[in-house]
Formats: structure tokens, C-alpha cells, sequence
């Protein structure tokens, strides 16, 4: 390297500086056989950022099942999982984070986690369908979360609805947890005709290297460092690092990409998200072992004086790295100048593994892209865990500790108007969930998002889910709830499982407390997974979730969100949630149990935080969903639904309030009625017939060795339990409705949270 600016060795403080380890730093003297510069320091802070390298998680992500019969690549292989759907297509999919930037900057964090991941999908090939998110917020009543969520929600309804895309799914939690540090999961569906995707691949010598879509600028420098830090007060004035996005950019992105696939001139291409640059010219690289020579003057720039590790290391959005075959670059330039975006040539591919990055001519950094990725040089730690000391105090519950209360009904109400239960339309209503008139789920609420595959008798169904209260209480259990619920959701809206995708968000992985709960998350999911048939195919693992304030750490649930994809055969099985018909018979598939476990009636309306994680047996649940398969495919069922979060009575007046239909139904005398009503053991699904199927559901369930009680009717517009009215159901939609509203501060407040004791221990 000739001698200049760019050529003057870093130090070990330089490096710590960028947040690389000493031991980091002295195996980058290794491989080189030097010391580096500033601009080749920066490319391994980035590159070996957690973010990117995945180096305190891969040891574990590896134990996960990613093998299946309807995978066309393995988890790690893509930019996104990619699933065989049938008659020749298949499904691109994936969730990713954007938890950090939305935590300084919630519009923009937002957005641009969308465009992220819309792009992951469409570089493969595949068209966006779909997208769906899991947000997770603080404490309700304070003006920072309402800040966050409003500009969060806006921020994603912005982006996906400018795009075109439909949100067809998705939750919202709040806990005091998450009140400095929110999370914002974003996950895009897409769908191409099998042998039609491509490849984030770079070989070919000689072959000329694009850079397509907009500019460069100095947003984003050190995102993916930034995404490998605690929040903490000084994280403000780290806002450069949060990315700006484009959504009507990012469209003619997506056409120009789609059309210059078919040109058959394309050898490979990827987003350029994290790293930017950096991340597309060395994975691409090291994955077709070869290297490249890049000219970053070249770079389209809408800042003057960017210097080349800026250039490099720049997130800025709607960008993407495209190697096409040599002699055919008239072709792809054709293309994107008919959508009026960028394709400017910037460097070429070369035999051998060296990435050589050029500034005016002078050569600013060298370093082989084998020594930058996952699989390469990337470190790989096999951190210390340890279960928490407070963690065997939740087995001190005992429900036995919780007295009835007198007025259930007033209960009933209560849970209803808790945030976390209430209805999320206010969110909902600003996301385009209609365009593209494949929305299924519209006019027919099922558990699960479901997607019209129009030309063919198929839809996709797709869920995302996580109680991180079950996590927190047992990260084994809880993450295989998490799976199983997810699965559960699928089949009661009349689709297979078929594979997940999935978000990791947890602390610092350098706590072993918080370690220890990544790894019995990891166990949890692979047990279920397995017993599931639902292979992982990649996904996003976001640690250091956690705020340090005024000297003191606090991480947030370990919350491990699961993205499934299911397929529905025949679309005429698509089964919703709600009640059908005056007279139709109610049934729980499954048992109720004494369990009132990590309930939102426990936590919330009792405030006793700590608890075991409600009941939970997998073999258990593996026959349960077989048979509501079968009632489905038998077209038993009038309508499905889950009993989750609130337990069975918000489950029935979910399914009551579709059409405003109320219910008679009686309670199990063996089971405490609070229990019966608000517990939340898993394994249960609410189910109405048309008089005259019990027969046949009766010989379904016996066969598939699952229990199973008539609860009582669909009748008249009350909800009656036990001969007692709970309110009428237009009532208490009213009710359901007027809570997010009313903490945003848009009419009359409609939520009242108990004063209670903090139990809760936090790892």
C-alpha cells in the first residue's frame, strides 16, 4: 500500500474506540500481517459488530433445526429464508430489528427497518406481499412511549403504505421494561416462481460491480456498531447513526431490480443495510471466493468531503450492490435509467479473496473478505451463562396466594381495558392493510394473517408471536410457547406450518444472566421447532436491549419473536375467529386447568409480577393442532380461535364481537372460575359447530386423543357466564376499542391500571 493519510497505522485505542476487542484488534494484525488504517479498523468494527458477525450467537443459532422438506435454502444461505410453496412458487421471507434507531429516532428507525427488510426480500427476486411487525413499548402512561409509538406506527405507515405493500399482521406489547429501549421487528413476505431468484454472489473475473438506487450520504455511519451498544444517555448524540429512507425510491427500486433479474444478465446482488458497502462487497465476495477492486469516488454522493471510510461504512437507504456479466452492462444500466435511479459502475471482480478499496486513485484499504464475514475470520465466542439467583423465586407462587374476586365481571372489564388486551386499532387503521387486494383477513379476522395467492387454490398464512413474560418467567417454555402459538395461529385459521424466521432481542450478551437466557430461548425454540416440522431458515439476533441510566443496567424481557409461514391448500378452509350464527354451539378444545400463571390477570389486576410460565406440554400441543386440522379439512368448524393472552373469556368475546353476536356459557366447577376465565395454560382453542356436527367433532377429537367441553351457546348480544350478564357485546367492544385512543390521548381515558407491588426480578 503506497504511503499516504490513508496508509498510517491504527492503534489499539483506535480500535477500542470503535468497539473492537484488544484480542480483536491483534488478529487483524495477524491476518494482515500489519497493522491496519483507520479506514481497513473501520471495516472490521463494522463487519465484526455483533450486527454482522453474529459472533456471541452463531455457536448457538447452529443448534437450531434448519433442515425440512420444503426449504430451498438453508438458514444463512440468503438474504432470506426461501420456502417451497408448490405448483412453482415459493416464499422469500423474513423478520429483522430496527430497535436501537427507533429508540432515538422512532420515524425514521421504523421506516427504515422496513425498507430493510422489503429489500432483503425483493433482492432475491421475490415480489413483497406482506409485511407484518411485533412492537413492543413501555410504560403506558408516559409521554416518552406515546412519542415512541406514535412515531414508530407513523413511521411504518408511512414507508410500507407509499411502497404498496399490505400489513397484514402483527402485535403490540407494553411493559416498564421496554420504556427506554422499545423494539420494533419488522417482517416482509414475498413470493417468486421457483429457479426465478437470485443469488448474493460475486464471481467471474472481470466482471463489472454497480452500485443502483440513491445516493450516498453521511447517514447511518456506524449503524451496525451503533446496533451493538447499550442505550444509554449519551445515545443521542449518536442520531447520525439512524438512517433516512424513501419509500417512493425504494419502489422504483423494487420494479428496476424485478426487471433486470429477467435480463438474465445479473450474476448476483445484495442490499446494502448494515455496513452498507462494506457488508454487499465482502459477503458477496467471500461468498463466491473471489475479490473485488472498488473505486468509492465514484460512489454517487449527495454530501461533499465524504472521506473513504464514510463512503464505505455510509446506510444510507434504497441502495444496492449488482454484479453483472461482463459485456452485457448496457443491458442493466437500460434498466435503471428507465426508473430514473442511479447504476453507476464502480469497481470490477478479481480472482483471488482481496477486496481493494480506491479513493481518487490512491489505494485506502486491503484486506481479504474471508477475514470480514460469518464462517471466515469473524470471531466466534462461546460466552460464560448462568441462570439468574432470583430466577427459582417464581416457583414461591402458589395460585392458592390470589383470592377470587367477588365481581368477575368487573374483572372481565378490567382485562379488557388493559392495553396489552385492548384492541390495536389505532395502530392498525394507519397501515394500508388493503392494498394489492390480496388480504384475506379484512372483512374475516382469523389468528392469522392471510394472504390470497391469486391464479392458484393456495394462500399463505402468517402469524407473528411472542409473550415475553413467558420468556422472561422460562426461557425454555416460553420460546417453545412462542413457536407453538405461532404454529397454533396458522392452523386455526385452516393453514400448515411450514417454517419459521425469527428475532432474537435480548441484553447484553456479556451478562451471563442474560446469556443464559438466549441460550434456553435457543433450547426452547429447537424442541418445538422439531416437534413442529418447522424448520428456522435465518432471521435477526438483536442484543445489548437494555438502558443504562444514572449508573444502573436494566435489560428488557428476552423477548426471541417468531415469524411463521404457513400454507393453506384451499383457500375455501380459511377459517376466522368469529361466531357465525345464533344458535351454534361453543366448544374449548383442550383443558382448562388451576393455572393462572404469568397471566395478564396475575400481573396486571393482582400485580403480582413473578411467576412460573403458564402450562405447557408440547406432546400436548402437537395433538391439539393435528386435530383442528382435521376438523378444518372436514369443514366441522364454523369458526377457530386461541386462547392466549387474557385467557378464555377474552377469547370468546374476541370471537363475539366480530359480527356482535353474544354467548351463554357455563363454567367447569372443578376449575376456580378465575382460572377457568383468565388463566392462560396453552393448548386451548375455542371452537363453534352448527348443531348437529358433535358427533363428528366428538369422533375427531377421540382419535386424536384430545380432550375437549361444550361451553354453552352463541345467543342473543349478551356475554353470559353462569346465568350472569359480563355486559353486552357492543358494550364492551366500546370499551375495547377507546383504550389506545384514550392513552394517546384521543378521547376519554378507558383504562385504570391497579396500583400493585413490583415483584418482578430482572436478570
Amino acid at each position: 500500500m503506497n504511503k499516504s493519510i490513508y496508509s498510517q497505522p491504527a492503534n489499539l485505542e483506535k480500535a477500542k474506540e470503535l468497539g473492537l476487542l484488544e484480542e480483536e484488534y491483534e488478529k487483524i494484525i495477524e491476518m494482515l500481517g500489519r497493522k491496519p488504517n483507520f479506514t481497513e479498523l473501520s471495516i472490521y468494527s463494522v463487519m465484526w459488530s455483533e450486527h454482522c458477525s453474529y459472533k456471541n450467537s452463531i455457536k448457538w443459532l447452529k443448534t437450531l433445526p434448519r433442515k425440512g422438506k420444503h426449504l430451498l435454502a438453508e438458514a444463512g444461505d440468503e438474504n432470506a429464508g426461501l420456502v417451497d410453496l408448490g405448483e412453482g412458487l415459493a416464499c422469500a421471507f423474513k423478520i429483522e430489528s430496527h430497535n436501537h434507531p427507533s429508540a432515538l429516532e422512532p420515524y425514521q428507525g421504523a421506516a427504515t427497518g422496513v425498507g430493510g427488510i422489503n429489500r432483503d426480500i425483493f433482492t432475491m427476486g421475490a415480489r413483497p406481499i406482506a409485511q407484518l411487525n411485533s412492537l413492543r413499548f413501555g410504560n403506558p402512561r408516559l409521554e416518552r412511549t406515546k412519542w415512541l409509538m406514535k412515531g414508530v406506527v407513523k413511521g411504518i405507515g408511512d414507508y410500507g403504505n407509499a411502497f404498496g405493500v399490505p400489513v397484514v399482521g402483527g402485535e403490540v406489547f407494553f411493559d416498564d421494561c421496554y420504556t427506554t429501549n422499545p423494539l420494533v421487528n419488522a417482517m416482509s413476505v414475498g413470493v417468486v416462481k421457483k429457479g426465478n431468484t437470485i443469488s448474493a454472489i460475486s464471481y467471474g473475473k472481470g466482471n463489472p460491480v454497480f452500485i443502483v438506487g440513491s445516493s450516498t450520504g453521511k447517514d447511518g455511519i456506524h449503524g451496525a456498531t451503533f446496533a451493538s451498544e447499550d442505550i444509554s444517555e449519551a445515545s443521542a448524540d449518536k442520531i447520525p447513526a439512524v438512517q433516512v429512507g424513501d419509500p417512493f425510491q425504494e419502489k422504483l427500486l423494487l420494479e428496476a431490480t424485478l426487471e433486470v433479474i429477467k435480463t438474465g444478465a445479473v450474476v448476483g446482488m445484495q442490499d446494502m443495510g448494515a455496513a452498507g458497502i462494506t457488508c454487499s462487497t465482502s459477503e458477496m465476495s467471500a461468498k463466491g471466493s473471489h475479490g473485488m477492486n472498488i473505486c468509492l469516488d465514484r460512489v454517487p454522493m449527495r454530501q461533499k468531503g465524504m472521506r473513504p471510510f464514510e463512503i464505505l461504512l455510509s446506510e444510507s437507504q434504497e441502495r444496492m450492490l449488482v454484479v453483472a456479466k461482463k459485456g452485457r452492462e448496457a443491458e442493466v444500466k437500460a434498466v435503471f435509467e428507465k426508473w430514473d435511479l442511479h447504476c453507476v459502475r464502480i469497481g470490477e471482480v478479481t480472482e483471488g479473496d482481496i477486496l481493494r478499496y480506491y479513493f481518487n486513485g490512491e489505494l485506502v484499504a486491503e484486506v481479504p473478505a474471508g477475514s470480514l464475514v460469518l464462517g471466515g475470520g469473524a470471531p466466534v465466542y462461546e460466552r460464560q451463562y448462568r441462570e439468574p439467583s432470583c430466577f427459582r423465586q417464581k416457583d414461591a407462587f402458589s395460585i392458592d396466594q390470589v383470592q377470587i374476586p367477588d365481581d368477575l365481571p368487573s374483572v372481565a372489564r378490567y382485562l379488557l381495558g388493559v392495553p396489552n388486551i385492548a384492541s390495536k386499532r389505532w395502530v392498525i387503521d394507519q397501515y394500508d392493510s388493503m392494498v394489492g387486494t390480496k388480504n384475506m383477513a379484512v372483512n374475516n379476522p382469523a389468528d392469522a394473517g392471510v394472504v390470497n395467492l391469486k391464479g392458484t387454490k393456495k394462500a399463505l398464512a402468517l402469524t407473528v408471536d411472542c409473550n415475553p413474560r413467558y420468556v422472561y418467567a422460562d426461557p425454555e417454555v416460553g420460546a417453545a410457547i412462542a413457536v407453538s402459538e405461532s404454529a397454533r395461529n396458522i392452523v386455526c385459521s385452516g393453514g400448515e406450518p411450514l417454517a419459521i424466521t425469527n428475532c432474537l432481542n435480548f441484553g447484553n450478551p456479556y451478562n451471563p444472566e442474560v446469556y443464559w437466557q438466549f441460550v434456553g430461548a435457543i433450547k426452547g425454540m429447537s424442541k418445538a421447532c422439531n416437534a413442529l416440522n418447522t424448520p428456522v431458515t435465518g432471521g435477526n439476533v438483536s442484543f445489548y436491549n437494555q438502558a443504562s441510566t444514572s449508573g444502573k443496567t436494566e435489560p428488557v424481557f428476552p423477548t426471541p419473536v417468531i415469524g411463521m409461514l404457513g400454507v393453506m391448500k384451499d383457500k375455501q378452509l380459511m377459517t376466522g375467529i368469529g361466531f357465525q350464527n345464533e344458535g351454534d354451539l361453543i366448544y374449548l378444545i383442550g383443558r382448562s386447568r388451576n393455572d393462572i400463571n404469568s397471566s395478564e390477570y396475575l400481573y396486571n389486576y393482582h400485580g403480582i409480577k413473578l411467576s412460573p410460565p403458564p402450562y405447557f406440554d408440547l406432546n400436548e400441543e402437537c395433538r391439539l393442532q393435528q386435530a383442528i386440522r382435521k376438523l378444518i379439512e372436514k369443514r366441522v368448524l364454523c369458526s377457530a380461535h386461541d386462547v392466549s393472552d387474557g385467557g378464555l373469556f377474552v377469547g370468546l368475546f374476541e370471537s363475539a364481537k366480530v359480527r356482535l353476536l353474544g354467548f351463554r356459557v357455563h363454567t367447569d366447577q372443578t376449575v376456580r372460575k378465575d382460572a377457568f376465565l383468565f388463566g392462560e395454560s396453552q393448548s386451548r382453542v375455542v371452537v363453534s359447530v352448527k348443531p348437529g356436527n358433535e358427533e363428528k367433532l366428538a369422533e375427531v377429537l377421540a382419535q386424536a386423543e384430545t380432550g375437549f367441553s361444550l361451553l354453552g351457546e352463541v345467543c342473543g348480544d349478551q356475554a353470559i357466564i353462569d346465568e350472569e350478564s359480563y355486559g353486552s357485546v357492543a358494550g364492551l367492544n366500546a370499551l375495547y376499542e377507546s383504550v389506545i385512543p384514550a392513552m394517546m390521548g384521543e378521547h376519554a381515558a378507558g383504562w385504570a391500571r391497579k396500583d400493585a407491588n413490583d415483584n418482578n426480578c430482572h436478570a
